[in-house]
């Protein structure tokens, strides 16, 4: 989970009311050639995936025309599925991947979980992530990397013989690690951005599953949670040595958490887009 010490500040995306969810794209800055590109080529669902502990609301996005595609997950941030991060999915889609981006709580609310303005230094926002949160357990986030799995691979869309991404923000960060270790055969690729909670003194750590993937892993930091805690970097960097795994632990120095997601009063492009630059050389290279 992110550490609401290190929080990313004050998010507001006016795009979040149910009636325009899903319809928007970005068009900020340089990004809007790329988001026009992304809205001609790609094709949006939204889908239902049942799991062992109900049916999950998502997004699955994929290239337009004949053919078949890696496939990647993506694990949201705390605020869960919502327009921008529809926008990620439908830019990964059109760089040449099936990209599911599923609702990290559908046990107990449909996204967007959250509407309007939401500020993680005020306690009475952060309270109403608080029940939300405690339905994302490590055993659930096992059973649900496996449905998703097998709900891409069931997609006519998605090349079988090409190996799967999946990366994540805050939150997301773990849930990737517990995907790639839930399926090991099938995840080539992990990608974990700001993530929170990725070393702990707990038993159900992420860094622990290390040794259970075959996966290649990018580690982008966020230069607080790094100064907040600079032992985990060195950690990770351990535990990928110790069990042989290719990983590439950066801190990005001067971006704070959160700062890849666009409506975040954190939100730093040039860093983001390094790191989104970092994210499809990984996928190049491992989805092979």
């Amino acid at each position: 989970m992110c550490d609401d010490d290190i929080h990313q500040g004050l998010v507001h995306d006016p795009r979040l009311s149910r009636r325009g969810f899903g319809l928007m794209t970005v068009a900020i800055g340089g990004l809007a050639a790329t988001a026009a590109h992304a809205q001609d080529t790609v094709v949006e669902q939204d889908v239902q995936i049942k799991t062992p502990d109900g049916v999950a609301d998502a997004a699955l996005y994929y290239p337009k025309g004949k053919g078949a595609w890696p496939a990647v997950l993506v694990w949201p941030d705390v605020m869960s599925l919502r327009p921008v991060f529809r926008d990620m999915g439908r830019r990964l889609a059109a760089a040449g991947y099936v990209v599911l981006v599923p609702n990290l709580y559908y046990r107990a609310k449909k996204a967007p979980v959250i509407e309007g303005a939401f500020n993680f230094a005020n306690p009475e926002d952060r309270a109403k992530l608080t029940p939300l949160r405690a339905t994302v357990t490590p055993e659930g986030t096992d059973r649900d990397a496996a449905a998703y799995m097998a709900f891409l691979d069931a997609q006519k869309q998605t090349s079988k013989a090409r190996k799967i991404g999946v990366q994540g923000y805050c939150m997301g960060g773990p849930l990737a690690f517990r995907t790639a270790a839930a399926a090991p055969g099938r995840i080539a690729a992990v990608a974990s951005f700001h993530g929170g909670g990725l070393v702990t003194d707990q038993p159900t750590s992420p860094h622990l599953l290390i040794p259970k993937t075959h996966a290649e892993f990018l580690i982008a930091v966020a230069d607080n949670d790094d100064k907040s805690d600079p032992t985990v970097k060195d950690k990770l960097k351990a535990a990928f040595d110790t069990a042989k795994r290719p990983a590439k632990v950066e801190v990005y120095t001067g971006a704070a958490h959160g700062w890849t997601v666009k409506g975040s009063q954190v939100y730093d492009e040039a860093a983001a887009e390094k790191a989104w630059a970092e994210l499809l050389v990984l996928y190049k290279r491992a989805l092979a």
